[in-house]
């Protein structure tokens, strides 16, 4: 558990009751990781949602290595060599593997810390679990859910366009 005051700091948090702001500390344990380590990669399954207290989160995905002349074939069916591409940078006061908590819980894309970073990795079963019994919670939270998948598929967008032949 950590300290909900800790939480109320932050403005994502802003909308949610001190009950529910309980709920997710409990839920909530505090983690630290070099820079250079990766949270998760594409692919892997999730079971934490983490919020970043300190640091900076490098959000990349793997696209096909466009130095190396690979079939279109290879490439839908996902055997290819890939490079990661950062599409999105996480920092102090941001979510990031919001994939935990939505069906089927793989992650999009990988995540990797690029300077030492302390995180909030928040229990994703006891999260829905308390989703559950307070509806009006989950809803407020996957609204905020939300407007993150929202952002990071807006930058995804513009990354992609550095990619289209001039």
């Amino acid at each position: 558990m950590i300290s909900p005051e800790t939480l109320r700091r932050y403005s994502f948090f802003a909308c949610l009751t001190y009950d529910q702001i309980v709920t997710l500390a409990m839920a909530g344990q505090l983690l630290d990781i070099e820079a250079g380590g990766y949270f998760f990669h594409e692919g892997d399954n999730l079971d934490s949602l983490f919020f970043v207290l300190e640091g900076n989160i490098d959000i990349a995905i793997g696209i096909p290595d466009r130095t190396i002349k690979q079939h279109v074939h290879d490439q839908i069916m996902g055997n290819f060599i890939a490079e990661d591409v950062t599409v999105s940078t996480v920092s102090p006061g941001q979510i990031f593997a919001w994939s935990a908590l939505i069906p089927p819980h793989v992650s999009t894309a990988s995540a990797k810390a690029t300077l030492p970073s302390r995180v909030i990795s928040f229990d994703c079963e006891a999260l829905m679990q308390a989703f559950q019994k307070d509806c009006i919670f989950g809803n407020l939270m996957l609204q905020k859910i939300a407007v993150v998948i929202r952002q990071r598929l807006r930058n995804m967008h513009i990354q992609s366009l550095a990619f289209i032949p001039a």
